[in-house]
């Protein structure tokens, strides 16, 4: 066999192949190809005729890490060159790149990996088949003789580029992949893969959805109401219309649109509107007499989330008890890039430009309000410079607003509306308010018997189109979850939930009631764990015996950073265990107070999350979620005075600081159990494990969110 100078023509196919050929995966599992035009359902794979591997990615990036993940899952079972393959986000289209674990196009959850582990793994294996068939054929050899390795085939002394080979693949050609082995991996599991997105993000040549700026743009600010849930009355636009730059001011149902030349000129007009509010529906109350009410709600009956056993009972018999109630503000997502999204409705068409994160809902929303129809509306997606649940909400709120702009001006012209930061911190959506009681009780043995959560929370999912699938009996399982489904064995078990209304948005939040559950849960079973005279780790790997893979991690977090070992003078040790999106994460952290001041040292992490597909990008994950986590911990909320938001930006809503970020090993278990998320479960054990080694230096037990305001100072 000669590959390249074959007799049958290998090279004069490859030139006569102008287009890319696609390949992808029906939703029946059966493979097909086309050359010469666009393949079918499904593309996940493109390679163009210079050879170039084009992985089209169903998930956007957000900083997550799944352009390198799915690129990862491709290149490995293609054998592609990992220098030169290429990424591209897909288009909106729902049948075609599905969440198949949400049911939707949509990221969200940690289920980016999850959801598409053996489908880009076959997508990749499938492609690398059809090459290899067509470049046996083609030079009259077996395809068994035929092997890949970075984008070349190979028989013998004779090779040929994925280029060259996909000319050769013909019309309807079946595929007959086959899935390499884990002792053959060459990049799944590998450290050290550079990300897809490190350089255009380093050099600045990545486009976000605030680089967005087509021909013609107009830029657009909106004013909303002060207070959740106000209505607009009347507006005077006189002075706002007079500002230099100001294009036109229109009311939309969401509120006051100024149209500007730019951003800057839209935001001054904003400034010099008058709006007449209609509060008759809205929050006007204050941060304390939410409280006041969530705490009156406790003392009063529950819907019943779970009961084991007889947990009344087994609190009134046991030798010791203990009791806490924490307290939980509202939490902003504050992503760095704020919001935004450019919208042009023309010709019966929709073109929406964004960093799409549920491009279902958006599809459908923007298609309802433009009147085009989600059929007639196309998503370009953009990176988005975080998110943390903040972009996927069931409204689709931004790029509505941006779509009733476009469609209130009129003209056809792209409106690209910005959200500033003030907009999102004070009526954005808010991980809900919490308090959350625990009682518990442990044996004279020392055995944790008993264990009584009551919750008070707004729902997240009460009253949308989710609604249903989640919210059994009243009770939606996202208020509960990390508590009624802990993996602690306790004979009696009890959570109850009280569902409080606002008019306040709420919204998942990274790792969403795991937020606050896992906070409470590991505080919590630290006081236990005093209780009952045994050491937190000891106390809960017995809780844990039956759960041997949660119980590894917290072995190995604990052996490695050396539990029980001597620390400094005025320093403590506290751990936290938490299992959240099928992942296992435990967590040591090391404190040290200083004049009554705390430092956070150090944090030692230990994860489960089944194949580690890249191992550095995980590192990064659980870092980012650790600061992420603290940061709220430590100094973050959002309270109200009379329904109006106390807080606007980074100044009064404190994020973590590069002072605050403790030193961070973060440690993988080796395993070939399916891979589940990793962007969210690094942030729920955070908190916890540092309150626990606060305990332990100051003998403080830290029941109020965030720390400083139950009178923690931090250095």
């Amino acid at each position: 066999m000669n590959i390249r100078t074959t007799r049958r023509g290998f090279l004069t196919g490859a030139a006569a192949a102008g287009a890319a050929l696609v390949v992808g995966l029906k939703p029946n599992g059966s493979w097909a190809a086309a050359h010469g035009g666009a393949f079918v359902p499904n593309p996940f794979v493109r390679i163009d005729p210079d050879g170039t591997v084009t992985v089209i990615l169903k998930h956007f990036e957000m900083g997550q890490g799944t352009s390198t993940g799915l690129t990862t899952l491709i290149a490995e079972e293609m054998d592609a060159d990992w220098e030169t393959i290429q990424i591209e986000f897909a288009p909106a289209d729902t049948v075609t790149y599905m969440n198949t674990l949400m049911g939707v196009q949509g990221s969200g959850g940690s289920t980016a990996i999850a959801n598409s582990f053996m489908q880009y793994r076959e997508a990749g294996a499938a492609a690398k088949s059809l090459l290899v068939m067509a470049a046996a054929e083609e030079g009259g050899v077996d395809a068994g003789t035929v092997t890949a390795e970075k984008g070349t085939l190979s028989s013998g002394d004779n090779t040929a580029s994925y280029g060259e080979a996909m000319a050769w693949v013909k019309e309807g050609a079946t595929p007959n992949p086959v899935l390499k082995d884990p002792s053959q991996f060459t990049l799944i599991g590998t450290d050290h893969i550079p990300r897809k997105d490190s350089v255009a993000k380093t050099t600045g040549t990545a486009t976000f959805a605030m680089d967005v700026m087509p021909e013609g743009v107009v830029y657009a600010v909106m004013q909303r109401s002060p207070k959740f849930g106000g209505t607009v009355v009347s507006f005077d636009d006189t002075a706002a219309r007079a500002v230099p730059g100001v294009v036109d001011v229109k009311q939309t149902p969401m509120g006051v649109v100024v149209y500007g030349t730019n951003t800057w000129a839209a935001e001054q007009g904003r400034q010099a509107l008058t709006v007449e509010w209609d509060f008759t529906n809205a929050e006007t109350r204050s941060t304390s007499d939410m409280e006041a009410e969530y705490l009156a709600a406790l003392d009063g009956e529950g819907l019943p989330a779970r009961n084991d056993g007889d947990a009344a009972a087994a609190l009134a018999s046991a030798a010791k008890t203990i009791e806490a109630e924490f307290h939980f503000p509202f939490l902003a997502h504050a992503p760095m890039e704020p919001l935004n999204s450019v919208v042009q409705i023309a010709d019966g068409k929709c073109q929406v430009w964004d960093g799409c994160q549920f491009h279902t809902v958006t599809q459908g929303a923007v298609g309802a309000v433009s009147g085009v129809g989600a059929e007639n509306t196309s998503i370009e997606t953009v990176y988005a410079g975080g998110s943390f649940g903040r972009r996927a909400n069931f409204n689709s709120d931004y790029e509505v607003e941006a779509t009733m702009a476009a469609l209130a001006l009129g003209d056809g012209r792209p409106v690209k509306l910005v959200w500033s930061r003030e907009d999102d911190v004070r009526g954005g959506y808010y991980r809900p308010m919490v308090v959350h009681r625990v009682k518990a009780g442990v044996t004279a043995e020392g055995n944790l018997d008993a264990w009584h959560s009551s919750i008070a929370t707004k729902s997240i999912f009460t009253g949308t189109p989710m609604g249903d699938a989640v919210v059994v009996n009243g009770v939606d399982v996202f208020s509960v979850e990390g508590v009624a489904d802990t993996e602690y064995t306790i004979p009696n078990l009890a959570v109850d939930l009280r569902n409080m209304e606002t008019p306040v948005s709420v919204l998942w939040w990274r790792s969403v009631g795991h937020s606050h559950s896992g906070y409470a849960m590991e505080v919590a079973m630290d006081m236990a764990a005093e209780a009952a005279g045994r050491d937190p780790v000891e106390f809960r790997q017995t809780l844990l015996a039956n759960e041997p893979r949660t119980l590894a991690v917290l072995n190995m977090a604990a052996e490695k950073a050396g539990w029980g070992g001597d620390l400094p003078d005025g320093w403590g040790r506290g751990v936290a265990v938490h299992k959240s999106f099928n992942t296992r994460v435990a967590q040591v952290a090391e404190v040290s107070v200083t004049d009554g001041v705390v430092k956070i040292e150090r944090i030692v992490a230990a994860v489960d999350l089944g194949v580690a597909v890249n191992p550095d990008v995980i590192r990064a994950q659980v870092e980012g979620a650790i600061g992420y986590g603290l940061g709220h911990a430590m100094r973050q909320k959002i309270t109200f005075t009379d329904g109006e938001v106390d807080q606007s930006n980074f100044p009064d809503y404190e994020p973590l600081r590069i002072s605050d970020m403790p030193k961070i090993e973060v440690h993988i278990v080796q395993s070939a159990e399916a891979p589940t998320g990793i962007g969210e479960p690094g942030l729920p054990p955070a908190a916890p494990a540092v309150a626990n080694a606060i305990y332990a230096a100051m003998g403080k037990r830290v029941m109020r969110l965030p720390m400083v305001d139950d009178g923690i100072e931090f250095a």
